[in-house]
């Protein structure tokens, strides 16, 4: 079991208070997030038709709960993994026109998930995505769209702060962009993950850009998923966490694939099956809008802004009996 107990933890709120405060930080967040992003918030699925290419297949490891419904017998139903893929889909199908977007409530399950302070079987996020135009597909507006999640992101630290004091974590004043290749070259004899805690370490909040291509390497930063982020244009938003001494992810975002890159990335990823797909179909004959879009973590939101030990504390999911009692040993108090 992979899991950090800091010495001498505590929280500065009861139970009943932390619910309270989840409560505020999920309700007030996707407020401003949709102000600010010019966001409607809409429904989403919980699960997918597994012909429908729609579901996320995330690093390609990871396998989806699937199930198969009476009234379709001759599909598989997949839970999703995210909503990447229909989201763009549902932009079209909505008629949202060019700046204009969507956000809304995402939840799926990870069952092969390896358990530990930071991740759980159970995925709660804000997923968004808007239109653009193609020739907005660069690295300006990739950043920008990062600065004003960043911008909401300090100002929910305010909110927090003015109505729990005694609990809010205090978060860096700017966001530090770097790229996978240059982080690469600036610590090549660490790991991928050694890396990322060294750059936020440094900076405190850092966008990490550029994330699923191969590297100089030889070797991949981390792997995505090849038919919705363009590689090139995507990456992770982390803060340092000194109380788990640690990265922490809050976001992963990305302009997605157009035409040209999806049929690139999935001839790289030895894929070009999927071209006969639906969804990859509209995209290769430019059916569906140029988009950007992403995922926040709700539970991973809160947690960083409550200062907590463990994304068990504001988010309620299975737990194995030893995670449990080790939690509880160390006055981390799972829901």
């Amino acid at each position: 079991m992979n899991l950090i107990l800091p010495k001498e933890y505590r929280t500065n709120l009861s139970i009943r208070e932390t619910q309270e405060a989840i409560k505020y930080i999920r309700d007030t967040f996707q407020k401003e997030l949709g102000k600010e992003l010019q966001l409607s918030r809409i429904s989403a699925p919980l699960f997918l038709e597994k012909s429908s290419g729609l579901n996320d297949d995330l690093n390609g490891s990871e396998k989806p709960v699937s199930f198969t419904m009476k009234s379709l017998p001759n599909e598989s139903i997949e839970v999703v993994h995210s909503l990447a893929k229909w989201k763009r889909f549902a932009l079209k199908k909505y008629n949202f026109q060019i700046g204009e977007g969507l956000y809304t409530n995402m939840n799926a399950i990870r069952k092969d998930e390896d358990l530990d302070n930071l991740h759980s079987s159970y995925v709660d996020q804000w997923d968004w995505e808007k239109v653009i135009r193609k020739e907005e597909r660069n690295i300006h507006t990739l950043k920008d769209h990062v600065r004003a999640i960043f911008k909401v992101m300090k100002h929910m630290e305010h909110e927090v702060w003015y109505k729990y004091p005694q609990a809010v974590n205090h978060l860096p004043d700017d966001i530090f962009f770097i790229d996978t290749q240059t982080l690469e070259d600036t610590y090549p004899t660490l790991t991928p993950k050694q890396r990322e805690d060294e750059i936020c370490k440094n900076h405190g909040c850092v966008f990490l850009m550029k994330i699923g291509d191969v590297l100089n390497s030889g070797c991949k930063h981390d792997g995505r998923a090849p038919d919705y982020d363009d590689w090139q244009l995507n990456g992770d938003i982390l803060f340092w966490y000194p109380l788990l001494d640690c990265a922490l992810e809050i976001s992963s975002m990305g302009i997605r694939v157009d035409e040209v890159s999806l049929r690139s990335q999935l001839e790289t990823h030895g894929s070009l099956d999927r071209l006969t797909l639906p969804y990859h179909e509209q995209i290769i004959n430019c059916q569906l809008p140029y988009t950007i879009g992403g995922g926040i973590g709700q539970s991973r939101l809160c947690m960083l802004l409550l200062n907590r030990a463990h994304i068990g504390e504001v988010q309620a999911t299975l737990w194995d009996s030893e995670m449990i009692e080790l939690c509880k040993k160390n006055n981390i108090i799972l829901l």
